[in-house]
């Protein structure tokens, strides 16, 4: 079962009698160790059930998931291994009552929140209520509620965003919903306060891994330690080096901790790499140096020197978007004896998302197909959701999110408020927000006004399933879809609400390619939904009840050739055979906030530090680093700096390695001077490199 571990890894996955730190560097195998770790537990004896694996992806927990069962075979099916949020909700549907809230609590997106503060705040701009969302968000995560955001409110900014998290928390409480950052937050207040449940789950759970310890934030780490109590039967996972999710809450603060509240701690360092020649781990080493260290490790493989790591100035951004593309073409091409490289072998990787707009173009004349990790999907846009969530209340109205979005996506008169109310009323008699609405005794809970605009939308939901329901083939599919948006006034909704005339315009593009892709699902039996392949839905309704599925075959789709252009924050976890770290300028990486005070600042750069050395370390055969002589800085074309990590590489200090080239004249000339020095002596012999 253990075949193949390090004596390091070897030692974590045997380690059972208490708390664990496994300091996993980059490529050494963490993910190795976890799946092992969970099939030596199963191989001991331990109920599936009763171990968890939290992580911090849903990719993460699928890989981990495929791992697991390679490994320990059907047991590890039963195993609980889902990112964090998804334990979250886990808890909440088990024991959320204890908090006042339903099973079929809804949980809200990001557009879902951003489109509510605007409400509790009274504004319509987007910037705005992003602003909003962050700060709240970050005062989740440390732990604030909205009472005492207000009370540590540093200035009047702050004071007034403490007000809108108030509102908005008591408009969450009455549309029984949560945000993502209530997924974490919900479930620590769940165990703090009932020490029953805390109790139940403490006994539940036999064994906790956590991968990716050291992105945990504050909250995480609470809930952690209340779900693992004095027993403290946990692996921890984690890499200090790799922290770089502070923007976000996460704090190295967790790994102090670990062993001031966990006194029997046994820290197990993973410090052999897989995945990285010894020039590219000496690069890496010689960044992360500076940064003072928790626990320190230095990486190491068995792979080989391999290629010097190299250098290019270039003279601005369109030059080196086509060295890139030089690259590219020479490293596949006939002339470097690797023709058989894919493209997808290939990533380029830069700090900032509006870096990589010079690479496309390049990559796009030279024909070379790329993909922009971390880019919006076509089922991931706003208007696209608005329109699956009418279609998803028409195939199940008792769809509470899909009520909550459908009802104010176009605007119709339902304001908060009356939500607020038909919330609280569901709530008080366990009904959802469809059954609610047509309840008798609705009318003595909100005014006449407000009940008869919401009896409308419910009449017009009902003739929309009844027509859905009786809608077939393509051309009726196509009517019912123009229809029902004209009769929503959808179109004129994105108008309203685009920052301009172009992206109402692209928008409702994308309705229309929506649509069009709806009714042809009407029509061809090849479309039929992937739980049925081959069968033709009937009825527009058939094809409504698939949404949810539909919307997540993206996932499913098969790895493309395809080159990857990733922020740095986007590639970490990923490995590439040939990388490319582009921009990297002072002020570009690291990257320099000017409003920042002196200790802010540090902190800053020990984090922009450690995103460098998580670019260096994506790399597996080849890596390029390239800085810019002049770059783009709003509108000006301002002198680069080649970045302060550039020169921490220490490139030059890299052994000296003999060009087989200059080998190979030595030679000649050797064999030379030995037939010189015989007389009679033959033609030298041909020397191979």
């Amino acid at each position: 079962m253990s075949s193949g571990l390090n004596p390091a890894q070897l030692q974590a996955v045997a380690h059972h009698g208490g708390p664990c730190l496994v300091l996993a560097g980059a490529g050494s195998g963490k993910t190795r160790v976890i799946t092992h770790k969970i099939a030596r537990l199963l191989q001991q004896g331990m109920v599936p059930e009763r171990i968890a694996a939290i992580t911090f992806t849903n990719k993460a927990a699928a890989e981990m998931r495929e791992r697991a069962r390679a490994l320990a075979g059907r047991a590890a099916q039963q195993v609980l291994i889902c990112t964090f949020h998804a334990l979250g909700v886990r808890l909440l549907r088990q024991d959320g009552a204890a908090l006042g809230l339903k099973p079929q609590f809804s949980i809200l997106d990001s557009d879902d929140v951003a489109s509510l503060l605007k409400d509790c705040g009274a504004s319509t701009d987007s910037v705005t209520a992003r602003h909003w969302q962050w700060t709240i968000s970050g005062w989740k995560n440390a732990g604030l509620d909205a009472a005492q955001a207000l009370a540590q409110a540093g200035d009047e900014a702050q004071r007034q965003i403490a007000l809108v998290m108030a509102k908005y928390q008591e408009r969450l409480a009455a549309y029984q919903s949560v945000d993502f950052d209530d997924l974490i937050g919900l479930p620590l207040a769940l165990l703090q306060r009932h020490p029953e449940v805390r109790a139940r789950w403490q006994a539940q759970l036999g064994h906790v891994l956590i991968d990716e310890y050291q992105d945990t934030n504050a909250t995480q780490y609470e809930l952690l330690k209340l779900l693992v109590g004095a027993r403290a039967q946990f692996t921890a996972v984690g890499d200090d080096d790799q922290s770089i999710y502070g923007w976000r809450g996460a704090t190295l603060d967790n790994l102090k901790r670990l062993p001031q509240d966990f006194p029997a701690l046994q820290v197990i360092k993973l410090e052999q790499n897989y995945r990285s020649t010894g020039a590219i781990l000496r690069a890496a080493n010689h960044v992360i140096a500076p940064n003072p260290k928790l626990y320190p490790k230095q990486l190491w493989s068995d792979l080989g020197e391999g290629e010097p790591v190299r250098l290019q100035a270039c003279d601005h951004e369109e030059h080196e978007a086509e060295r890139v593309v030089a690259r590219i073409q020479s490293l596949r091409g006939p002339a470097s004896g690797s023709a058989h490289k894919a493209y997808k072998d290939f990533a380029v990787l830069y700090r900032a998302n509006h870096q990589s707009r010079p690479l496309e173009t390049a990559l796009r004349k030279a024909q070379i197909p790329y993909q922009v990790s971390g880019g919006t999907g076509f089922f991931e846009r706003a208007e696209i959701k608005d329109l699956c969530a009418w279609l998803r209340l028409m195939a199940n109205p008792d769809d509470d999110p899909a009520f909550l979005r459908a009802a104010t996506a176009p605007k119709r008169g339902i304001g908060h408020q009356t939500l607020q109310q038909l919330g609280a009323f569901a709530s008080q008699y366990k009904l959802s927000l469809y059954e609610a609405l047509f309840a008798h005794s609705l009318s003595a809970a909100m005014p006449a006004r407000a009940l008869a605009t919401l009896h409308e939308f419910g009449r017009s939901l009902n003739d929309l399933q009844y027509r859905a329901r009786h809608c077939r083939g393509l051309e009726a599919a196509a009517a019912f879809l123009a229809d029902w948006l004209q009769g929503i006034g959808y179109q004129q909704h994105l108008l309203d609400h685009a920052d301009s005339a172009q992206q109402g315009s692209a928008r409702w593009s994308n309705v229309l390619d929506f649509c069009d892709w709806m009714a042809q699902r009407c029509a061809d039996p090849a479309a039929g939904d992937a739980a049925a392949p081959g069968r033709a839905p009937q009825t527009m309704l058939d094809v409504a009840q698939t949404v949810a599925l539909i919307t997540t075959l993206q996932d499913r789709q098969q790895e493309q050739d395809v080159v990857t252009l990733s922020t740095l924050h986007a590639a970490k976890g990923l490995e590439w055979p040939h990388v490319q770290l582009v921009g990297v300028n002072e002020g570009l990486l690291p990257m320099r906030p000017d409003d920042e005070d002196a200790a802010a600042l540090a902190q800053r750069l020990q984090e922009e530090r450690r995103l460098m050395y998580v670019g260096i370390t994506r790399a597996q055969h080849t890596l390029v680093v390239s800085w810019l002589k002049r770059r783009k800085k709003g509108r000006e074309t301002v002198p680069g700096q080649p970045s302060r990590f550039i020169a921490d590489m220490q490139l030059d200090s890299a052994p000296v390695r003999e060009d087989p080239r200059a080998k190979l004249r030595a030679l000649r000339a050797e064999f030379a001077q030995r037939a010189q020095a015989q007389p009679g002596a033959g033609t030298a012999p041909p020397v191979s490199p």
